[in-house]
């Protein structure tokens, strides 16, 4: 009796490398409004499209940037750059313009992991405890550098991106 082999696993598809989930260029609708190059306009996250959406469309926002800044920071004795979401210009009711300087962040990114008790360290913990730490460090170094000049810094989440 002559037995069959098992047919290899090959037929399933191949795993391509992560992606990123939503990403592209943004062509806004107000071209003048924008403070920088406008055919260099790049979202990672549909959170960031909305964002870019309302900037653009919002009559308040006289200005607007994507990733137009640069802040020095130190994250584990390391010398990096940090490039903000956004900074916008919003005119108030009283004529008089603010500047904000924005960060779009998923809600879990924005407080510090809890290990539950009794349970061991895995690596999803450690990377996340990771993000969470230079996170701190790049917005620490944004605080000190938006009150250097008179800017109001924000960290928005997806509970807030909602509303745009």
């Amino acid at each position: 009796m002559i037995r069959k082999r098992p047919k290899p696993f090959f037929r399933f598809k191949k795993i391509e490398p992560r992606r990123q989930a939503y990403k592209g260029q943004f062509r806004p609708l107000n071209p003048q409004k924008y403070i920088g190059d406008i055919n260099k306009i790049v979202f990672r996250s549909s959170w960031e499209l909305a964002f870019m959406k309302y900037c653009d469309k919002e009559k308040t926002i006289v200005k607007w940037g994507s990733e137009e800044i640069r802040i020095p920071y130190n994250a584990f004795g390391n010398n990096k750059l940090y490039y903000p979401d956004f900074i916008i210009v919003k005119q108030l009711p009283n004529k008089s313009f603010e500047k904000y300087l924005i960060e779009i962040k998923p809600h879990t990114q924005t407080r510090k992991p809890v290990l539950k008790e009794g349970s061991r360290s895995t690596s999803t913990y450690k990377k996340a405890l990771y993000t969470y730490e230079v996170n701190k460090c790049k917005w620490n170094a944004a605080f000190a550098w938006c009150k250097k000049r008179n800017i109001t810094f924000k960290i928005i989440t997806e509970k807030h991106v909602k509303f745009f």
